[in-house]
């Protein structure tokens, strides 16, 4: 049982968060599902808000990830003992003082985020008529689907309607939707290699077979794609996850054909578009399509918040049709007050003003970070991908021990980040993400790890 007191001046979703966290890391092994926040919160008799908010926390944080049809389960931890027996006393604070560096490909910096002007935004929509006496639209506010239209039609060149748009929670909410419509008609996805190990592990989790399809220096191979049994596949095509290439007009011409050919879908993932710092971002592939073979997947994870949890998927007419009879009681995950903020934002031009905010930002960031690489280790590396996304990706020109790059690394309270890992395949790269930072912390870091990378050189 967790201990949860009302009268403690610390918040109750606080509370909860740490004994969740306490519990899992002491008692639960990677892939087992924790409790839902409806046992949780009819147990402990606390709200549903509350018990998402400890939840969101843990998501944020890694230690439990959302899959459709299985509810929280726990993901990987950096504990090397997490699947032991011991019983390890944790505390929140404890985590954040043991890593003085972290280059997390996928985080912003706290500050970010337009805090001030989300408060002002939920106090005008909380004041508004907003019905909580009725369930919501199962594909998401229609409201915040028109905004989110609109702003594809004009920067990613995307055709659709308001009535395409599904709002999800989550990249990977978004990846279980799609595989469990498609599950009657496709048993097979194919991904590239290396790719995005999330996409992989949903569609594992949906009893899917994987062919992977190698990515070479215009992005997906093709002869490899219609050699494959597949009719579905995954891709990146403005920025390849994690080799950062672009696939050309020439082949996702080729790649539409492919599609029409075998009846098939490609699930177009837009991931990062916005944050592009050297050239104009590259027209979404769904643009091309005059078929309905593209199912488009975008979030708001990259440019404005993850803690948010809102993602979005564009669905062809013909899987539109499938969606409505297949999830007819279908409840949106993304509660209504954030839909609501989040459509004043965008319709109040916020977005747009903050998205060339977080570019300008980022783009410092990317050139500090950069500069200080070539200056301090130059002459040793070789850089896979800049200029865009909130990672440089890196290499060594000499021999190297990558062993004692992660024991040093750890040993300075340093977290570093590998391809490999993450993307399911052979290709490694160092993956050194730079939006986390702020830009004067920028420089610490970058001394610390160039004095650790050279240790490493053989």
């Amino acid at each position: 049982m967790y201990l949860i007191e009302q009268k403690r001046k610390i918040p109750l979703c606080i509370q909860l968060y740490e004994e969740l966290k306490k519990d899992i890391i002491q008692n639960y092994n990677v892939g087992e599902k924790i409790p839902s926040i409806r046992k949780i919160a009819s147990i402990y008799n606390l709200s549903k808000n509350t018990v998402e908010k400890a939840f969101s926390q843990l998501v944020i944080e890694g230690y439990i990830d959302s899959y459709p049809k299985s509810g929280y389960v726990v993901t990987e931890t950096n504990y090397q003992d997490f699947n032991n027996n011991q019983k390890i006393e944790v505390e929140k604070n404890d985590i954040q003082e043991e890593i003085l560096y972290d280059f997390f490909t996928a985080r912003l910096a706290q500050n970010s985020f337009p805090l001030k002007l989300w408060k002002r935004l939920f106090a005008k929509v909380i004041n508004e008529s907003l019905d909580f006496g009725k369930y919501q639209d199962g594909q998401g506010e229609l409201g915040l689907r028109e905004q989110i239209c609109k702003y594809l039609i004009k920067s990613r060149g995307v055709n659709c309607h308001a009535n395409q748009i599904i709002i999800c929670n989550g990249f990977a909410d978004s990846m279980g939707l799609i595989a469990n419509l498609l599950k009657d008609s496709y048993k097979n996805l194919a991904i590239e290699f290396p790719g995005y190990h999330i996409a992989r592990s949903v569609f594992n989790s949906h009893n899917y077979s994987i062919t992977n399809i190698s990515v070479g220096k215009t992005g997906i191979n093709l002869e490899e794609l219609n050699q494959s049994k597949s009719r579905l596949v995954y891709i990146t095509p403005s920025h390849q996850y994690p080799t950062g290439v672009t696939i050309p007009i020439s082949k996702r011409i080729k790649l539409l054909e492919w599609a029409k050919k075998v009846d098939g879908f490609i699930i177009e993932d837009d991931y990062d578009s916005e944050l592009s710092y050297t050239n104009r971002p590259i027209p979404s592939l769904q643009g091309l399509d005059k078929h309905g073979k593209i199912i488009y997947a975008g979030t708001f994870s990259k440019s404005l918040s993850p803690a948010i949890r809102v993602s979005y998927l564009v669905l062809p007419a013909v899987l539109l049709n499938k969606y409505k009879k297949s999830y007819e009681y279908r409840t949106s995950k993304v509660c209504l007050t954030t839909q609501k903020v989040l459509e004043k934002f965008i319709e109040g031009g916020y977005w747009d003003k903050h998205l060339r905010k977080i570019r300008t930002s980022n783009k410092k960031k990317h050139n500090i970070m950069k500069n200080l690489l070539i200056e301090k280790i130059g002459k040793t590396l070789k850089i896979e991908r800049q200029g865009s996304g909130l990672a440089i990706l890196i290499n060594p020109t000499v021999d190297f021990d990558w062993d004692k790059l992660e024991a040093l690394s750890k040993k300075n309270k340093m977290k570093l980040y590998y391809a490999k890992e993450r993307s399911g395949g052979k290709w490694q790269a160092l993956m050194m993400g730079f939006g986390g930072f702020n830009e004067e912390k920028i420089e610490e870091a970058i001394i610390v790890f160039s004095k650790i990378w050279n240790k490493c050189i053989i």
